[in-house]
């Protein structure tokens, strides 16, 4: 069988507006439509894209040709986060413990998705982002803040506080938060799973931790390439 016509796993999670198709060992590679076929075609369609990006890490993806190579091994029911656009439930993949191999492979992942997103931002500096469906309503600037602010918020999902330095640039403070991330990750292998924090919110496991957030920067770094006037 050719690399490309690898049989990807992939799973679905399925709101009353909008349809998540996602590759479960593939964080970040995750669309949506408005309906299964959809959300499995738009997976396809930025195939070549996700294979940019980690086209440099060695890790052996190969971008499947059609919705044919790809399995649907679970479905999950959405809430309304799904429908406002984000892939909010957990697979049973994303429960099972972490070993020192799953973390340095998601970490290389990550490092990848955060290397497309700075790529991205650098190509946008100085230029105009279209508005628009597509583009809604934010600049580069509050782009990469919301990316910044969403990194912590997903920290403190998953036990880790991380206090910003408002006087710090951005781009200084986003690489910090990256740190304390790869950092948070490097622990996960042998440790008890922590389902409640002390306060009773639900805590993340360290699977669904990077798959949220190599799905949310990714989505960030494609809506700049596609927003560059």
């Amino acid at each position: 069988m050719s690399p490309s016509r690898q049989i990807v796993d992939v799973y679905l999670e399925v709101g009353t507006k909008r349809v998540f198709a996602g590759a479960l060992v593939w964080p970040g590679w995750c669309r949506s439509g408005k309906d299964k076929d959809g959300a499995l075609e738009a997976l396809v369609d930025y195939g070549a894209r996700y294979a940019k990006v980690l086209r440099s890490r060695r890790v052996g993806f190969a971008a499947p040709k059609d919705a044919s190579a790809l399995k649907v091994v679970e479905r999950l029911k959405g809430d309304a986060s799904t429908d406002f656009g984000v892939p909010s439930q957990v697979l049973k993949a994303d429960k099972r413990p972490v070993k020192q191999a799953d973390v340095k492979r998601m970490s290389t992942v990550l490092r990848a998705c955060w290397s497309a997103f700075d790529a991205a931002v650098d190509a946008a500096t100085g230029k105009s982002l279209r508005k628009g469906p597509r583009g809604g309503g934010r600049d580069l600037d509050k782009i990469v803040q919301h990316v910044l602010e969403a990194d912590v918020a997903y920290l403190s999902r998953i036990g880790v506080k991380h206090q910003v330095d408002q006087k710090a640039r951005a781009s200084e403070e986003m690489a910090r938060v990256r740190s304390v991330i790869l950092e948070a990750m490097s622990s996960a292998p042998g440790s008890e799973p922590v389902k409640r924090g002390p306060r009773g919110g639900v805590r993340w496991s360290p699977r669904y931790f990077v798959r949220r957030t190599a799905w949310h920067v990714l989505d960030h770094a494609w809506e700049i390439e596609d927003r560059i006037a």
